[in-house]
């Protein structure tokens, strides 16, 4: 196993993962283009793979402008086995290494994302969106865990 920065060609199995998840799915997997990937990963911020032989396996993306979580996700076949808990340590890493913005993301009200989410010590602070969870995480909180 593998956790390295995404690149390009990492695309096309980016979009596979995201696709197979059972949680948070899309309603319509053409709502996140293959341009819309690229834009997040090299643009807007930056991305991690977790990759399995030559498989992408699981993937984490922030975004520097907008200062949240854009996307992570494990391939149902690989989950439970720690590998969106690397994804996001190395993400949190790095983005707290570019900035002293707090971290905020958005996910589904009871589901495993969100148990995952407050047991790596984000904190909720309200509803964003159709209903999902705000959390945050604060640079002081990540130095802290």
């Amino acid at each position: 196993m593998i956790i390295r920065e995404a690149r390009h060609h990492d695309i096309p199995q980016i979009q596979t993962v995201r696709n197979a998840v059972k949680e948070n799915m899309l309603s319509n997997p053409k709502l996140v283009t293959d341009q819309d990937c690229e834009t997040f990963l090299f643009t807007r911020g930056k991305g991690w793979v977790c990759e399995i032989g030559r498989q992408v396996v699981g993937f984490s993306i922030v975004d520097l402008q907008d200062h949240n979580v854009w996307a992570l996700f494990v391939h149902p076949e690989f989950d439970q086995r720690g590998l969106g808990r690397q994804l996001h340590d190395v993400m949190l890493d790095w983005y707290f290494t570019q900035t002293d913005t707090p971290l905020w993301l958005g996910t589904a009200p009871g589901t495993r994302a969100a148990s995952f989410y407050r047991k790596a010590g984000w904190k909720e602070i309200g509803l964003h969106g159709k209903g999902e969870i705000k959390f945050e995480m604060t640079v002081d909180q990540w130095r802290r865990l």
